[in-house]
């Protein structure tokens, strides 16, 4: 993932597209993945795939990389902040979808990680739900570049309204001002 991250700019990517739509009005959400703790998924009849490495590799551990937000990526004062999603979509099990209802949302950009899995999953669930949805090609990332083609280009044009760059969006949302 991190060849992909660098190779799309991710980071530089992501931090612009924040920016810009803080900026713009936009309202920003942030939609984390929960965070492990010692007994998640140990219960479970039906753990997935991740949730299993999740359980065995401790990855989100609370209090540790990975498990905290990002120090560029921390929630800001009126930027909204969706409980933790379990598995892939940042929907399921969360109050997601209360939290853009309540705003009057009708349109999401989904940015951040992985592009085949938490931002396809998100992006498919908000498709059902009605929403019209944005993907940023260059501020996601994948594990490799078949997930990242797998994502944009397979699967991405089966739900997402519109596939964009950074620099497409910064510009909609500089005219948006």
């Amino acid at each position: 993932m991190e060849r992909i991250a660098r190779e799309v700019g991710l980071l530089d990517n992501l931090r612009a597209v924040v920016a810009s739509a803080r900026e713009a009005g936009v309202q920003v959400v942030f939609v984390p993945h929960r965070r492990w703790e010692p007994g998640d998924y140990e219960a479970w009849d039906h753990p997935n795939p991740t949730q299993r490495n999740l359980m065995e590799l401790h990855v989100f551990a609370r209090g540790t990389w990975g498990g905290e937000f990002h120090p560029d990526f921390r929630p800001e004062q009126g930027d909204a902040v969706a409980r933790e999603h379990w598995a892939q979509s940042g929907f399921a099990n969360t109050d997601l979808g209360l939290q853009l209802g309540q705003r009057g949302i009708t349109h999401v950009v989904v940015i951040g990680l992985l592009a085949n899995t938490c931002i396809e999953s998100t992006s498919r669930f908000a498709m059902e739900l009605g929403y019209h949805v944005t993907l940023v090609r260059d501020a996601t990332a994948a594990y490799g570049p078949e997930m990242m083609h797998a994502a944009h280009e397979l699967n991405g044009p089966t739900f997402a309204h519109a596939i964009v760059t950074t620099r497409e969006l910064v510009t909609a949302f500089g005219k948006a001002r």
